[in-house]
Order: structure tokens, then C-alpha cells, then sequence
């Protein structure tokens, strides 16, 4: 009995409570004028941002079931010129509610409803909300007096905002829209953290910062740092410090990855490099940011399967700039230059695809790589270090070395955009290389064997390969040694033909030569490559060619002596045979001189004195081809001297 009655007491006191905090509600706005209450509130948050707040709209005191203000059409931060560092359509402040009931205002959190936020840098690098900053710095000193404090209030959201970010000095305009914001504001602990969404560029992005000592950050002392940033394009991770003195530094761990590096650059508006590379992509290094510049250290990156390691900086110096030294294990580069195809499909013909050299007007690279294997466009390299340099709009890659095609690979490459395309300039050195592989791969000429040197110095213009071809100007030289020719059996042939002149066959391709030395010295000019020393020793033969060569059209045009070595006439009357040697690279036709031949032959000498004779001269070159089915030449071929009279024009 007692302690139902007990039980009845409480439950009248409860009921007694409640009915007297509803009341004190209902009551509270005949005690706490509206105006009262937005007066504090504007006063608490000029305290704590050291900005005037300014009203444009109505403000609605509501004290139940929340105590909170709704303030419409508010302003922030008014400077001079009438500009705002924010407007918000709606701000709403709620208001706690136990030093209500005692008559003090004080606020639990704040939101801001279609807020636009304007970051800005002046030329001089001052912040249009340095007011916030020295409000801060007075409030949240460890010293600081009550009075001074930051008042009560420690979240703010924010919703269906913009921030606009500006620096005047660096040229920076960036706009994030449909900004979803939660700031965890230090009333309490030491920290503050910032969580929400944005779109920045068409693209939502997930984002977090925490500074672990907000005080000990805008004082300009070391303060943890931790950034997070996640989207489509892209995902960014940074632990680490920050100080403003003596100069400002943020250092840590930065890690990133993204699906295609080409579609951040292009999101983040820079133009990339031509080419089917720049894919998957993975970046961790030991950062250090000072100013506009990024220094990475202990860098692991890792990009189209290729991995690296070294250092690297990246910065603003009036244009964006990239530095650094990479090593790898093995690279794979011929994706950065799929665009610059050599030839056709067939690898008969030079390519006419037009050489696209977007992207390198945008950015200066100052880049140095080394790795222990390289593949290049089906070519496979050894050690190889280059220096790629690209300023103003110009590549220069430096080959500091690169074991290539069995030897070695030294030289120079640069490109720059040019009226008619491209010009391109190149010095290259191969020392003692499979002359097999090396002419084989890079200009699918397959009829050189042996070890030897090449050099190749040339300049042009033209929006192709074809057209840069027909630009082309400068020289190329090559020695091998110990090789042979492939596709011809010289020695054999010659000795067939000095023994019966009149017995070769009509097509004289197959086989080998070898020889002992082979040395070409070749002058190149507007795509035209004279041959000024083509000299060939062998054990067998020897070979002297002079004549040209069509870079265009990938055709020969050469004339030549070849000589047997060893003759069975004996040195003094060693048999000689003039020839010609026309068609494709690929695939030319040797023609021997028929004129020799016959001359040679005693029994078809007679045949000569015809020849001089207009109207049989047709007839003998007919039955002269058929007999020794030989496709002879115009009747203007030369003849050797010393080989015989040539043919009078009637």
C-alpha cells in the first residue's frame, strides 16, 4: 500500500515536470523577446568568426519542440566593394536549451541553407576571411579569458551550398557546387574536422580533413593533418603535419590511385600527352608541400603496369612543371608512342596517319629514367637511361645509354609542334649492333646481317612519317662487319657467268653473301639519299655501289661493279660484272649488263656489231633477253668502262 502510493507521488511529480517544461516553452517567448535572441546569436557568431553577420530577410524564434532562430537572406563578412565571404538562404541556430531557462542564449550547432562561400587570395596572398582567422587565434588560445572564448556552439552544416575558390596570385578559379558539409567545431577537444560531398568539375567527390590542434594550425605551429578525398576519377589519401612558420609546410604520406591517369589530368584540365598510355595509375611517396611546389620523395609509382621508383616534384612556375629521376626493373613505353606508327600494316609503306603532339604546349617536364629492360614497339632493350626535357611546347629525349639489338645506343631526339605538323630532329649512334634486328625492327629493311655501327643524323617537317619523309636532310653512315647480304649468292652467280656468260637465270634473288667488311656512307636531302660510298669486301667478291635511294617511296635506284675475287683468269684479268639494282627496299631486282656479258661470250660477240645498227637493235635485245633470260633495261644502260663500245644513238 505504501509503495503504491510512493508510486503515485512519482508519477505526479514526473507529470508535474513535464507540464512544467512545456510550459516554460510556451511561456519562454513572452519572457526571451525574438529580438533578444537574434541579437545574441549575431552576437556569438561575430564573436567566434570576427565577421558582422547582416540580416536581409525575417528572423522566427521557435522554442518547441527545439529552441532554435531562423534568420533568411543573411550575409557574412561584408567587405568594402559590398562583397559578401558569405550568404546563406536560410540560417538556422539551435539554441540550448537549460541556460534558456536561466536567460542566456547559447547555441549547440548551426546550419546554413543554399550558403555561397567565397574563398578568396588576393595578390598579395591575404584571405578574405583573415577576420575569421584572428578571431580564432584570440578565442582558442589556452590562455585566453572567458570573455574570450569561443562560444558554445560546435557543429556546423551545411547544405545545397557553393564554394568558390579564388587566387589571384596563382590564377586559380574553381567552383564547388552541391556542397553537403559537416564541421565539427572546437568548442570542446582541440580538433577540428570537416565531412561532406561536392561536385567539383561534374564529378561527386567524398571528402574529410582533421586537423588534430586547430589553435596550434592557425598559429602557425605543427599541427596534424589528415586528408581524404574519394571519387570516380580518383581516390587521395594524406597523414601528416602542417605549419605556417617560418614558412608554410605541409609534409606526409600521399597516397593515390586512379583507373586512368589520362581522365584525371583531363578532369583536373590538363591537357595529356598524345599516345594510348597514361591507364591505371598508383602513387605513395613521402610529400612536402611548400608554397606552389610538391616534393615527393621515396616515391612508388605505378603506372600501365610499369613500376618506378625515385623522386619527383611537381609544381606551378607560371605553368605547371613535373621533375624528377625514376628508376624501374623493366618499362614498357610503347603505348606513350603508339600515335608515331613507322609504317602500314603491310610494312611496305611509311605511315601517312598524321602525328597528333597535343598536350606538349601545356606543361614543361624535366624527366630522367633508367631501367634494366625496355620494350619499345616490339624492340626489346637492355639498360637504358634517357632524359626527357620539354619546355615550351619542345621534347628532347637524351639516350645517355641503352644496350640495343646487342650493342649500344647513344643520342638526341627532338620534336615541337611546327605549321606543318612536326619538326623533328635526331642524332643517333648504334655501336656494335645486330645489324639484322636493328634494320629489321626500325625501318623493316631485312637484308643485313652481321655486327657494325650506324649513325644517323637527319631533320624534317610534315604532319606524318610519310611526310616527314620527304623532308628529310641530313646523312647516315653505316660499317659492319663479319655479315653477309641476304637474299643474293653474288659469288656463286659470277662465277656461273664467267664461265658461260650467257647462261644466268632470269632471276637472281636467293641466297647469301657474306662478306668481311661493308662500309655505305649516304647524303640525304629533301628525301633523297645519294649514295656517295657503298664498299663491300668479302672473301669471295667484292662490291663497289654507287646511285640514290627514295626515302618516300622506299625504292633503290643504285648502280655497281661487283668483282670476283680469286678469278681462274688470274688478278690481272679478275672477272668484273657491272650491274643495276632497282625496286622496293624490300624486294629490289639485280640486273647484271647484258652488254658485258655477250662481250665476254665469244661466240655472241658478233652480235655487238648488230647492235650499232638501227633497225636490227630492237630484234637482238629481244633474242639477247631471251636467251639468257635476263629482263633487260631501257637500251640506254651504261656500260662499265673498259667493258665494251656502248650503243650509238641513229
Amino acid at each position: 500500500m505504501i509503495a503504491a502510493k510512493g508510486l503515485k507521488r512519482l508519477g505526479i511529480g514526473i507529470a508535474v515536470s513535464v507540464a512544467a517544461a512545456i510550459a516554460a516553452f510556451r511561456l519562454a517567448p513572452v519572457f526571451i523577446p525574438a529580438d533578444h535572441v537574434r541579437e545574441a546569436v549575431q552576437a556569438q557568431i561575430k564573436a567566434a568568426t570576427g565577421l558582422d553577420l547582416v540580416l536581409g530577410g525575417k528572423a522566427t524564434v521557435s522554442l518547441f519542440p527545439l529552441a532554435r532562430l531562423t534568420l533568411t537572406d543573411v550575409a557574412l563578412g561584408i567587405d568594402r566593394a559590398g562583397q559578401a565571404a558569405l550568404t546563406a538562404q536560410r540560417l538556422t541556430a539551435q539554441i540550448r536549451f537549460l541556460p534558456l531557462l536561466f536567460g542566456r542564449i547559447e547555441i549547440a550547432d548551426v546550419s546554413l541553407v543554399g550558403p555561397r562561400i567565397a574563398l578568396i587570395l588576393d595578390a598579395q596572398g591575404r584571405s578574405n576571411w583573415s577576420f575569421l582567422i584572428d578571431a580564432l587565434s584570440r578565442t582558442l588560445q589556452p590562455n585566453a579569458s572567458r570573455a574570450d572564448r569561443l562560444l558554445s556552439f560546435s557543429q556546423i552544416r551545411v547544405a545545397q551550398g557553393t564554394i568558390l575558390l579564388r587566387d589571384e596570385r596563382h590564377g586559380i578559379a574553381e567552383d564547388l557546387t552541391d556542397v553537403e558539409l559537416s564541421l565539427a567545431w572546437p568548442a570542446i577537444s582541440k580538433s577540428f574536422g570537416a565531412t561532406g560531398r561536392f561536385m567539383w568539375r561534374n564529378e561527386p567527390l567524398d571528402a574529410s580533413i582533421t586537423l588534430g590542434d586547430l589553435f596550434s594550425a592557425i598559429a602557425g605551429s605543427r599541427s596534424g593533418l589528415k586528408v581524404r578525398l574519394s571519387g570516380a576519377p580518383l581516390k587521395l589519401a594524406f597523414d601528416g603535419h602542417m605549419s605556417r612558420l617560418p614558412t608554410a609546410k605541409i609534409e606526409g604520406m600521399l597516397a593515390a590511385d586512379a583507373p586512368a591517369l589520362r581522365q584525371v589530368l583531363s578532369w583536373a584540365g590538363v591537357q595529356a600527352l598524345p599516345g594510348h598510355g597514361l591507364g591505371p595509375f598508383a602513387l605513395r611517396a613521402q610529400t612536402i608541400v611548400t608554397g606552389s611546389s610538391v616534393a615527393m620523395s621515396r616515391v612508388n609509382l605505378e603506372l600501365d603496369g610499369n613500376s618506378a621508383e625515385g623522386v619527383l616534384t611537381v609544381g606551378v612556375d607560371g605553368r605547371p612543371y613535373l621533375q624528377g629521376t625514376l628508376a624501374a626493373e623493366a618499362l614498357d613505353v610503347s603505348p606513350y608512342v603508339s600515335t608515331a606508327r613507322l609504317l602500314t600494316r603491310d610494312e611496305r609503306h611509311w605511315s601517312s596517319a598524321r602525328i597528333a603532339l597535343g598536350g606538349m604546349t601545356g606543361f614543361d617536364l624535366d624527366l630522367r629514367l633508367s631501367a634494366a629492360k625496355v620494350a619499345l614497339m616490339g624492340a626489346r632493350l637492355g639498360r637504358t637511361a634517357i632524359a626527357a626535357n620539354l619546355r615550351g611546347g619542345r621534347l628532347t629525349l637524351t639516350i645517355g645509354e641503352s644496350q640495343a639489338f646487342g650493342g649500344m645506343l647513344k643520342g638526341t631526339m627532338g620534336v615541337a609542334k611546327a605549321d606543318s605538323g612536326i619538326d623533328l630532329k635526331a642524332q643517333l649512334q648504334f655501336t656494335d649492333v645486330d645489324l639484322e634486328r636493328c634494320l629489321s625492327e626500325l625501318f623493316a629493311v631485312r637484308r643485313i646481317e652481321g655486327t657494325g655501327n650506324l649513325t644517323l643524323a637527319i631533320e624534317a617537317s610534315g604532319s606524318s612519317i610519310l611526310g616527314l619523309t620527304r623532308t628529310m636532310n641530313g646523312h647516315a653512315s653505316m660499317a659492319a662487319q663479319q655479315g653477309a647480304v641476304v637474299g643474293l649468292n653474288l659469288e656463286q652467280l659470277l662465277r656461273r657467268l664467267e664461265r658461260r656468260p650467257l647462261s644466268g637465270s632470269g632471276d637472281f634473288r636467293g641466297g647469301r653473301t657474306p662478306f668481311e667488311k661493308l662500309s655505305v656512307a649516304l647524303k640525304i636531302a629533301q628525301g633523297n639519299a645519294a649514295v656517295q660510298d657503298v664498299r663491300m669486301e668479302g672473301a669471295g667478291v667484292k662490291l663497289a655501289i654507287g646511285g640514290s635511294a627514295s626515302i618516300p617511296a622506299r625504292d633503290l635506284d643504285l648502280k655497281g661493279t661487283a668483282t670476283l675475287v680469286n678469278s681462274s683468269a688470274g688478278d690481272a684479268g679478275a672477272f668484273e660484272l657491272p650491274f643495276v639494282v632497282q625496286g622496293p627496299w624490300a624486294d629490289p631486282i639485280m640486273l647484271p649488263d647484258a652488254q658485258m656479258l655477250i662481250q665476254r661470250s665469244g661466240a655472241a660477240a658478233p652480235l655487238l656489231d648488230a647492235v650499232r645498227q638501227h633497225r636490227a637493235r630492237d630484234a637482238v635485245r629481244s633474242a639477247i633477253g631471251t636467251l639468257t633470260r635476263i629482263p633487260l633495261p631501257a637500251p640506254a644502260l651504261s656500260v662499265t668502262p673498259g667493258a665494251g663500245p656502248a650503243p650509238q644513238s641513229q
